[in-house]
């Protein structure tokens, strides 16, 4: 009798054992989610426990919502609410998922740089992927106090950007992302591209100016480090008329002068502007880049075709190439073809 009581307890024992696993694993172990793809959470700094609750509730299984109110109800959850961009995978369980939460283990989001053409088009876009607020970015990037932190002014600040895809933190404040492009930048201005820039005289941010007005005269990447060598040689043309160097006269630079981007033509008015981007009447680079520029653009300054043209005008088959000469009276002659091929289009 002793025996068979002792066998009833332990399967008794094991039974029970057996519900209460089942039990555990069916709350803080199976699945959370009821979505077959990764679920991205974003917490920010307005964020409680109740519009936390409302942010994962309509993902969650049931049971698993409840669960993870209960370790948040014992893990005093509600004090501890971390901002971030919490990634929830379709086999990830209750208990994985409020550990993430809870301490902050976030999942970093892939931050693109872009080539734009404005600090307040950088602004915007970052704002877009981060919860950085896209006003007091601006306000930092105008400041020159900040500014000179990282060792730029006002008119240089957009150097600091190398436009590629980095991984990082949805969270970031604007310091630690400032401090991460600077990081980045100093990154990509390796040995061999700060040698390059001395061998042509010209310093980063010379050459990244120079590159933002390459980028503006065009996309096709495999003209553009004849079109680098051209402006250069404008640079360093000395003669008893440009003792110091010859004006860049780069339409590019009007149109930011203007804040006109969208310019077809540049007409003989529109080159008086009194501005220190006015490359017509300023000898040498503009004070700062007018935009962002891509890789493809420094590193075709960095490597630059080396030739004899001082003169260049778009072709007039409108291909975005660009007909290059050596003297101002074949330019004018390039010139003369491509005015009569925007006039025959109509385009002003």
């Amino acid at each position: 009798m002793k025996h068979s009581t002792c066998k009833v307890y332990i399967w008794s024992a094991v039974t029970c054992s057996i519900i209460i696993i089942g039990l555990v694993y069916y709350y803080l172990f199976a699945s959370f989610s009821t979505k077959s793809d990764v679920t991205y959470i974003y917490i920010d700094n307005d964020d409680n426990i109740d519009s936390v609750y409302q942010k994962i509730e309509p993902i969650a299984h049931p049971h698993c919502f409840h669960a993870f109110k209960m370790l948040a109800r014992h893990f005093s959850y509600a004090d501890h609410i971390r901002t971030g961009r919490y990634a929830i995978h379709s086999n990830d369980g209750t208990l994985k998922i409020f550990r993430h939460f809870r301490n902050g283990q976030q999942e970093p989001v892939s931050l693109t740089i872009p080539s734009v053409r404005t600090i307040g088009d950088l602004a915007a876009a970052v704002s877009s992927k981060l919860m950085i607020d896209e006003e007091q970015l601006y306000d930092s990037l105008a400041s020159e106090s900040v500014c000179k932190n990282y060792g730029y002014d006002t008119a240089t600040i957009a150097c600091l950007f190398i436009p590629n895809t980095y991984d990082i933190y949805w969270n970031t404040n604007i310091s630690k992302f400032l401090n991460r492009m600077q990081k980045e930048n100093k990154k990509f201005w390796n040995f061999e591209r700060t040698q390059k820039a001395k061998s042509l005289n010209l310093t980063p941010e010379q050459v990244i100016t120079l590159a933002s007005i390459v980028d503006e005269e065009t996309a096709n990447n495999s003209e553009k480090p004849m079109i680098a060598g051209m402006y250069y040689n404008r640079l360093m043309y000395r003669d008893g008329e440009y003792p110091n160097g010859m004006p860049l006269q780069a339409d590019p630079t009007i149109k930011y002068a203007w804040k006109k981007f969208d310019l077809k033509r540049i007409y003989n008015k529109l080159l008086y502007i009194n501005s220190p981007y006015n490359t017509y009447k300023n000898t040498g680079l503009p004070p700062g880049p007018i935009r962002i520029p891509s890789v493809a653009g420094i590193d075709a300054v960095l490597n630059l075709t080396h030739h004899n043209y001082l003169y260049m005008c778009a072709k007039e088959d409108f291909s975005g190439t660009h007909n290059f000469a050596r003297t101002y009276q074949e330019h004018l002659a390039n010139a003369a073809k491509y005015s009569k091929a925007l006039n025959e289009r109509g385009i002003k």
